[in-house]
């Protein structure tokens, strides 16, 4: 995550930043997808289930000290009470709940140790450690037959003094194909440190080296996102690495695509991609190949009126089709494109957040695209969640699709001023019939947050049988705004 570009909801609209982009509280952080998207599974049940942070959450009266939130898949999707809620304060979580730490920030999931439970790796960029101010820390937390149970281990910044912010930005595969979850982590700078798989009970990995992407860093904060899955179908899994190219004056957001190796990553193959921040892979058209979907979700143009390549008016989402070399051709969707619900308008943020399931059980993937910005009536940036579904030539923008606000029948709640229903969505399958169920985050009650559940029916989305959990019924403290729901571990 950037931190230095980490800015609540309710004024994001309000800073122009690099680039001309705005940006929101909230990232994408992503597990080892391949051409089938990996669900989370922390307890073995066969069922999805769905971790996402509080990372602004106060913890023992620590402003910002974060938290994290799991809740756990079942016949009848997922509550308040099948879950647990972690912090630095639980027992066996390494480090202790401080002031400004944003535990839970980002989040990666995978089975790191081989034991055949979906561990999560979780990020708290804003960790002092010793005297060194916003260091970082970074925690595994082992999964079990009880899921997580706060249980976990620090894996160790490697060059402390090279940086800030360790763990702020975190991405989980199989980048060397040998079988064992590796994983991928950021911080304020360009490099990104690749742990190799095999991780022991005291958090030693079964190696380490880096990659240094050509985005900036430093002052610019180093990578914006980091995303896994295998998009050339050779069963390694490839990196998308997002942030800002320091080629031209303007330091545009864009993402360079490094696949994998027997070796791991490969910085000599890497290629730029169409820009946007949050990213998801999976192969949408079933052709043995991930497909890359990234949301570049700000206006047309900067503040004083120069144009940002490849965007549109409101945000544009790029569909790059996955091939056996790689990346291929990319195909932009907005808001006016076919019969894609609502209209494009400035500050929608169609886009902001994005994610790949299959809802119908059809093998095709289908997309969930956040528009967390868009106005109802008189509210204002109330926000909407827009469903495309996939098929043999790709996503269908012409018939099919659905589109949820709160004030659709059925959906809990209503539409508010700020409420960015919206802000993070995530599609899995939480009761174990095959198809994916979608959870939206929002930042309800002035950054208090919620987390919708929307399930499948076999065919479509439905709100027959959704709910609405809120932080005070999980656990996580009101006080302030502590963004419950804001990132979804991917």
């Amino acid at each position: 995550m950037h931190q230095t570009l980490r800015l609540t909801l309710a004024t994001a609209t309000a800073a122009a930043l690099t680039g001309g982009l705005l940006t929101f509280t909230a990232t994408t952080a992503t597990a080892a997808d391949s051409t089938v998207v990996a669900k989370a599974d922390f307890n073995g049940d066969g069922r999805g289930d769905v971790a996402f942070s509080a990372d602004s959450a106060y913890v023992g009266g620590k402003k910002e000290a974060g938290q994290l939130v799991v809740l756990y898949g079942s016949a009848s999707g997922v509550t308040s009470t099948n879950r647990i809620t972690v912090s630095q304060n639980t027992t066996g979580t390494p480090g202790t709940a401080e002031t400004g730490d944003r535990f839970g920030i980002d989040t990666a999931f995978a089975d790191f140790n081989g034991d055949g439970y979906d561990d999560i790796a979780v990020g708290s960029p804003g960790e002092d450690v010793g005297g060194d101010t916003d260091g970082g820390g970074l925690a595994i937390l082992w999964g079990s037959a009880s899921g997580i149970t706060g249980k976990g281990v620090t894996v160790a910044d490697p060059a402390p003094s090279a940086h800030d912010y360790w763990g702020q930005n975190l991405a989980a595969g199989d980048f060397d194909g040998d079988g064992k979850a590796d994983l991928a982590v950021g911080t304020n700078i360009a490099t990104v440190h690749v742990f190799k798989g095999g991780f022991s009970a005291t958090g030693t990995a079964g190696g380490h080296y880096t990659i240094k992407p050509p985005i900036m860093g430093s002052d610019a904060g180093g990578p914006l996102n980091l995303t896994a899955g295998d998009v050339n179908g050779d069963s390694r899994t490839d990196l998308v690495v997002d942030g800002y190219e320091y080629q031209t004056d303007y330091g545009w957001n864009t993402n360079y695509y490094i696949p994998g190796s027997s070796s791991g990553l490969a910085m000599a193959n890497i290629r730029q991609l169409k820009p946007g921040v949050i990213t998801a892979i999976g192969d949408i058209d079933q052709d043995g190949f991930g497909d890359i979907v990234s949301g570049a979700y700000w206006n047309a143009t900067t503040g004083d009126g120069t144009a940002i390549p490849d965007s549109a008016n409101g945000g544009k989402v790029w569909v790059t089709y996955g091939t056996v070399d790689g990346p291929g051709t990319a195909t932009g969707i907005t808001q006016n494109t076919g019969n894609v619900p609502g209209t494009a308008e400035g500050n929608d943020y169609f886009g902001h957040e994005l994610d790949l399931g299959d809802i119908d059980g059809d093998g095709y993937l289908d997309l969930v695209i956040g528009v967390a910005g868009e106005n109802i009536g008189t509210a204002a940036n109330t926000g909407t969640v827009t469903v495309l579904y996939g098929t043999a030539s790709g996503l269908d923008t012409v018939s099919g699709a659905q589109s949820f606000a709160q004030s659709s029948p059925g959906v809990p709640g209503s539409d508010e001023d700020n409420d960015y229903f919206g802000m993070d969505v995530k599609l899995d399958d939480l009761t174990g019939d095959g198809k994916a169920d979608l959870v939206v985050g929002s930042a309800e009650n002035a950054g208090n947050g919620a987390v919708t559940y929307l399930p499948s029916n076999g065919t479509k989305i439905t709100t027959s049988g959704s709910r609405t959990i809120s932080p005070s019924t999980a656990g996580v403290s009101t006080t302030g705004s502590p963004y419950f729901g804001a990132n979804f571990a991917d």
